[in-house]
């Protein structure tokens, strides 16, 4: 199996940088930098702006290349696309920061530190902590006073996803010293632990806090099939986050959580043999609904930090399963094909109509990240 997955991943890194080279032929070497997510229903891609919650990971997608050939071009293309998002280091109304310099900034730094980097995400740390409340001991993830969250009731919302926020809050207190971030990372986790989770180690989407009492109003989701159903992408993000947290605490409770979670995944009667899951494990027409590789993609890469740390656990082996799922042909797009995008058939947010069977910038970023830590 191990010589086998050796050869998958050799292949797919080649795959990747002819068809990253491809990529930057669209997205161009030089001039105005956008900031490539998906592609449309005519398969022309999709670019964002800056403040969107994916803006950072095509930065990401290019440090990992860079990461896994050594080779500069990718190097100085990941700068130019980096330092495009400048600015979000003090963008305070929502709480995707992490996603957005994590992927670009953090990246960059831990490759080639600089002041210049450091300052940013330090300066993205402090603007993440302005929505720390503090009765509630959480970060609020979205704001409630326009857009769709603002008609659906809540007062705190809280989303799993925010799990995947707090790496940058660990770093920055390793880089500046001030225990602050660290504290509200895991004021959040523990929270998170405590409110989010069924007996079942399965994850809630929404958990809506009264700010100044920590009291849960709702348990709701925005993107999965129903409020108590298993939405796929939710789960990857609590194993991945709630092992990051294990990373900088090794507080064993976090860890803990990160395999109840995957464990229910993999337990669950609705899980596909390729171990590439539905948008949502209850969604009503399974085996006749979508699958969300961005889901498969971020659990191989948090399986391969898991094996570090619970070796015996077979872990490696298990995303090696799935990064072989994800290598094939009913995943993995021709050459030239998809947008140029790696990966196929994601899924953004079915109940908003968004996103449904595309590539997605974010599928690729942890396909990339999983190779590189294989």
């Amino acid at each position: 199996m191990k010589q086998r997955m050796d050869k998958i991943a050799s292949d797919d890194v080649n795959f990747a940088t002819r068809q990253y080279t491809l990529m930057l032929d669209q997205v161009g070497r030089k001039g105005k930098v956008n900031n490539p997510r998906t592609i449309d229903k005519l398969g022309r891609l999709v670019c964002v702006p800056i403040d969107d919650w994916c803006s950072g990971f095509f930065a990401g997608d290019l440090w990992e290349m860079y990461k896994l050939t050594g080779d500069k071009q990718w190097a100085d293309q990941a700068k130019r696309f980096t330092e495009n998002l400048d600015s979000i280091q003090y963008l305070t109304w929502h709480h995707d920061v992490g996603f957005m310099i994590g992927s670009s900034y953090l990246n960059g730094y831990r490759i080639n530190p600089s002041k210049a980097y450091k300052k940013v995400i330090v300066q993205t740390a402090k603007s993440l902590s302005t929505r720390f409340r503090k009765g509630a001991g959480v970060i609020q993830s979205w704001n409630v006073d326009r857009g769709w969250q603002s008609k659906r009731g809540w007062t705190c919302p809280v989303i799993i996803d925010n799990m995947m926020n707090l790496e940058l809050l660990f770093e920055a207190t390793k880089l500046s010293g001030d225990s602050t971030y660290w504290k509200v990372a895991t004021s959040h986790a523990d929270a998170t632990l405590k409110n989010h989770f069924r007996e079942d180690g399965s994850c809630y989407h929404v958990i809506d806090y009264n700010p100044n009492t920590g009291e849960v109003l709702h348990k709701h989701t925005a993107q999965g099939y129903a409020h108590e159903s298993v939405w796929a992408r939710g789960q990857a993000w609590a194993i991945y986050g709630f092992t990051v947290c294990y990373r900088y605490t090794k507080n064993q409770k976090y860890l803990d959580q990160a395999v109840r979670t995957l464990n229910m995944m993999l337990r669950h009667p609705n899980m596909p043999n390729d171990l590439v899951p539905y948008w949502d494990l209850n969604a009503p027409n399974i085996p006749n609904e979508p699958r969300d590789v961005s889901t498969a993609a971020c659990i191989a890469s948090a399986l391969y930090e898991m094996d570090k740390y619970l070796p015996e656990n077979g872990y490696h082996a298990l995303a090696d399963r799935i990064m072989t799922s994800l290598s094939s042909p009913a995943y993995l797009a021709e050459l030239g094909k998809n947008g140029c995008w790696l990966l196929m058939h994601s899924v953004g947010s079915i109940p908003h109509g968004a996103e449904i069977d595309v590539p997605l910038n974010y599928a690729d970023y942890y396909f990339l990240e999983a190779l590189n830590r294989r």
